[in-house]
């Protein structure tokens, strides 16, 4: 366990800190060949992580293909204009609407799209509307909150949403049909307790006349409308997949590529670049974290786990789901949701209640938001804001986190 539980620390440190430039994949692969020389892994080992993480990796790279793809044609640049115009110049309605914007685009591009493409686009329209620091960071602060509390409702809207159904063999409807009510309720009790701890910082009103009009940012707008037609087929895709149990990737990945090539015939965005640019490290972090993971599964500590888990799962339902929801939080805000969703999954594979699974995901999302470096989204986040200006330090960033996270997720693990 001390071995295996060393070479996790380290590569976890690595990633989280990126010393001299150092990629998260990178770190996850050194990591990963470290467990396989020491012997905490076998290849074997190797083999069945990949065939857990593939269709999850492949899913993501396709799902941030298609969120570059409409950012180029101005897709979300529009729908941020569009929802800071509609609300007036209210500044608390244009704050409850930029939380339903951010819950929108983390359900349909999942939490690290928001975090990538939309982070970007408000904080460069709130500087545009001479919003205040205070101000800004409110409303950044709440965004990036809210696009992983709201990565729920579909299998694609989150990693640990697709290796955890792909884990139990948990169908994309079946997902979507238990997993809708607590997306609704993870996003309004989101936007209200975010909204009484950040009311002050929020303006009365706010110029909305600086704006420039919406479609004067589209690129083709006959592309653009298509694309809501594409993301409709898009949609149904993933249910008839599902009828006949076909992966998740081959329409996420799939799909992506084929907006990138109708886009490209336009000349709306560049192919060769979008495929170039987009975040491929992603792979090698997934497959090189659960391997260094699976060292600590081998090492044992799945089967302290599990041992609690049985237990709660003895109990009624509601302590059982709110217990395990709470430990998967607990976990990915001290070792990153990645891991800790694959721990868990292994730990909850013989307890034989499939309610604990949907709680570990919802821990795993919202869990993460208590500490800086709990999930891929929030590092990302803070690297976007980093490269545009912004800091948040790591005890500003953990003190908001405490303070809303737990009662959130209680709330959401009971309307499950």
């Amino acid at each position: 366990m001390l071995l295996a539980g060393t070479i996790f620390i380290i590569t976890l440190l690595l990633v989280i800190w990126q010393p001299k430039g150092l990629q998260i994949g990178t770190s996850a692969v050194a990591g990963a060949l470290a467990a396989l020389a020491l012997g905490v892994v076998s290849l074997s080992d190797v083999v069945v992580v990949t065939e857990i993480v593939w269709d999850a990796t492949l899913a993501f790279i396709g799902i941030i293909i298609l969120s570059m793809v409409l950012d180029e044609i101005g897709f979300f640049e529009w729908c941020a204009i569009k929802m800071a115009k509609f609300s007036g110049g209210n500044g608390h309605l244009m704050f409850v609407y930029a939380l339903s914007l951010g819950s929108f685009v983390s359900a349909l591009f999942a939490n690290d799209g928001a975090a990538l493409i939309l982070t970007p686009i408000l904080l460069a329209k709130m500087r545009l509307l001479k919003l205040n620091a205070k101000t800004i960071l409110a409303f950044l602060l709440a965004g990036g909150f809210i696009s992983d509390s709201a990565s729920l409702p579909f299998v694609f809207s989150n990693l640990t949403n697709i290796v955890t159904a792909n884990y139990f063999n948990i169908g994309f409807v079946e997902y979507m049909v238990t997993m809708m009510v607590p997306y609704i309720v993870s996003t309004v009790i989101s936007i209200v307790f975010l909204w009484i701890i950040l009311r002050k910082d929020i303006p009365k009103q706010v110029d909305i006349d600086l704006l420039k009009d919406a479609d004067s940012v589209l690129k083709n707008k006959m592309l653009f409308k298509f694309s809501w037609l594409f993301l409709g087929l898009l949609l149904l895709a993933y249910f008839i997949g599902d009828a006949y149990q076909l992966p998740i990737s081959l329409f996420a990945l799939g799909g992506a590529l084929v907006f990138l090539a109708i886009a490209a015939y336009f000349k709306s965005a560049n192919a060769w670049l979008t495929v170039k640019t987009a975040p491929w490290q992603v792979v090698w972090f997934s497959i090189g974290l659960y391997i260094v993971v699976y060292g600590l599964k081998n090492a044992g500590l799945t089967d302290y786990l599990s041992v609690v888990l049985h237990d709660l799962a003895s109990r009624d339902d509601t302590i059982a789901v709110v217990g395990t929801g709470f430990i998967a939080a607990f976990l990915s805000a001290i070792m990153n949701n990645m891991p800790t969703v694959m721990i868990m999954d292994i730990a909850l594979a013989d307890v034989g209640n499939q309610a604990l699974a949907y709680a570990n995901i919802i821990g795993c999302n919202l869990g993460p938001k208590m500490t800086p470096f709990g999930s891929l989204a929030t590092l990302l986040w803070l690297h976007v804001l980093a490269n545009k200006g912004v800091k948040i330090g790591f005890w500003e960033y953990t003190k908001f986190g405490l303070m809303v996270t737990p009662p959130v997720l209680l709330v959401v693990l009971l309307s499950l």
